[in-house]
């Protein structure tokens, strides 16, 4: 994040291009942010704002698929209400089967007729992290039914308006079945025997998928390979593969958060055969989650942990810097971008949940925290980040969504996704932040995180504003200053609540929603007030 601590002004007082400062109020704000507006960083594709599904939990089963017979409304057996609420927030690109599960998945289980398909050991089966999770016997999240394969994928991604991003199986299938999944996906109508499977399952024409994950974690459940011996299977598994007309984008199974030596050395192994093997890689990903805090239960925590967590997101910044200079020092050109298709807090099974969805819990207002300053974070850095993926989608880890049987409720990270929407497709700008730091203790040690944090985007003459104020009890007021436009009129919705431990239920499906602020323009600089523990989204007409 830049900071305006690193930047003098000339007086403080002249903005070219821009307003001129009022004088001082009698009672100064106690924090500032400046927006460049001449000073862009790369456009904001909207596939930074993508989301991940795996065959986990109550991800898919009851999450996504509820089946074409059930009372529960749903299209061709996919949640209706799920459909709904994925159209308000304009979701970009779904990743799925995995994850981990995609490590131990063959695609040919999930396609031709339903009842024919076979069932198979999910990967999840043996999990150990919970007590509940070990007394379920059986069931969909033990017992993979393939009721959920990639014609009903493909379709769920298409009622959505999202692209799919298919990862795929390097672990345990052949490169021959990677090639043979992409002409299942993308050949013509008729043209193959793999065609002719596609379309007995009602879908002749081609899905024309694009985005390809060559294996998952392949420093872990994809393998336990080597950086070098990844690269060989990286290259093998995209030589001479079948394009049909699709501008194939393969991406690359990166780091596990900070591992730098991981990176080195894949892009050093794989360039042994010419640095014209980078054309094949579109982007290479990253996982980070930054964990939970104290006893791992995600609505119980401290004011110290509620700091401590967003202090733990809050590396995804130097990851990304870290990582892309790494990969820098062999590609030159810049051919190869970030995707980070993992991320986001991971706390303990709630006792409220279902004892089969696993790594399901209700995501608070800290979530939905940990959430915005994250996405602040990809904008700033869209000239490195062509894509990110939520984990995940519906009922585990960092859910956008929670739903079981008839019931269905958003939380706090659906609403912090559906208010950036508003950035997809702008073009990032420098923005610089100056607010009181604040100190909390994290065991024995004093840790230090910025008082205020965000990003901007510009579209044509509309400018998108997102602001995390972090501290747990105080506002935060700020001057907004614009140097190279001058604002003509402006609205804001703030995410808050008085208690940090705010969360959306089944009982109470509302507790927690986005409300609007009022922003007075009537004055230079704009002055803002930032509730304490917020996510504010502002847009500005400016002239």
């Amino acid at each position: 994040m830049a900071n305006l601590e690193r930047r003098k002004f000339l007086g403080g007082a002249l903005m070219a291009g821009g307003m001129l400062l009022a004088p001082r109020r009698t009672r100064a704000a106690d924090s500032r942010i400046e927006i460049l507006v001449d000073e862009p960083i790369g456009k904001i594709s909207p596939d930074l704002y993508g989301h991940f599904t795996e065959h986990l939990g109550g991800v898919v089963y009851d999450g996504i698929w509820v089946g074409e017979d059930s009372k529960i409304p749903n299209i061709g057996g996919i949640r209706a209400a799920l459909v709904e609420h994925m159209r308000r927030i304009k979701p970009p690109v779904v990743r799925w089967p995995g994850g981990c599960f995609a490590d131990s998945y063959n695609w040919r289980d999930g396609v031709g007729p339903r009842a024919q398909r076979p069932v198979r050991t999910n990967f999840w089966a043996d999990d150990r992290a919970t007590e509940r999770y070990r007394t379920v016997t059986g069931g969909p999240q033990k017992y993979e039914p393939n009721h959920f394969g990639t014609n009903d994928f493909i379709r769920f991604c298409r009622l959505t308006g999202a692209k799919p991003y298919l990862a795929a199986n390097l672990r345990s299938l052949s490169a021959t079945d990677f090639y043979e999944w992409i002409e299942y996906c993308n050949s013509l109508p008729g043209s193959t025997a793999l065609a002719k499977l596609r379309a007995s399952g009602g879908d002749a024409e081609p899905f024309g998928v694009r985005f390809w994950g060559v294996g998952n974690e392949s420093w872990g459940c994809g393998g336990n390979f080597t950086p070098d011996e990844y690269a060989v299977e990286f290259r093998r598994f995209t030589a001479w593969v079948p394009r049909y007309g699709v501008d194939l984008a393969f991406i690359g199974s990166g780091p596990n958060g900070g591992d730098i030596e991981w990176t080195r050395r894949f892009f050093s192994k794989l360039i042994e055969k010419g640095i014209g093997q980078l054309n094949r890689l579109y982007g290479w990903a990253l996982h980070y989650y930054c964990g939970t805090t104290g006893r791992g239960i995600a609505t119980e925590f401290t004011v110290p942990e509620w700091y401590e967590l967003l202090g733990k997101a809050d590396r995804m910044e130097s990851l990304i810097t870290r990582t892309w200079a790494v990969m820098g020092g062999t590609d030159l050109e810049r051919r190869v971008k970030l995707v980070v298709d993992e991320w986001g807090a991971w706390h303990r099974q709630s006792d409220d949940v279902p004892a089969s969805f696993l790594f399901g819990y209700p995501g608070t207002l800290r979530d939905g925290l940990v959430a915005a300053l994250t996405l602040d974070t990809f904008n700033r850095h869209a000239d490195k980040v062509v894509m990110a993926n939520v984990a995940q989608l519906i009922n585990t880890i960092h859910s956008l969504f929670l739903a079981s049987e008839d019931k269905f409720i958003v939380t706090p990270t659906f609403h912090v996704f559906e208010m950036y929407a508003a950035h997809h497709g702008g073009t990032s700008v420098r923005t610089l932040f100056s607010a009181p730091t604040i100190s909390y203790q994290s065991g024995a040690t004093t840790s230090r995180l910025w008082g205020l944090s965000g990003s901007a985007s510009l579209n044509e003459r509309q400018l998108v504003l997102t602001v995390v104020n972090p501290h747990a009890t105080d506002e935060r007021e700020a001057e907004i200053v614009l140097r190279g436009a001058h604002i003509k009129s402006g609205e804001a919705t703030v995410l808050t609540s008085a208690d940090i431990h705010a969360h959306n239920s089944f009982a109470n499906p509302r507790a927690l929603e986005v409300r609007s602020a009022e922003v007075s323009v009537r004055s230079e600089p704009l002055v803002h007030k930032f509730p304490p523990a917020s996510v504010t989204r502002m847009r500005f007409s400016l002239t």
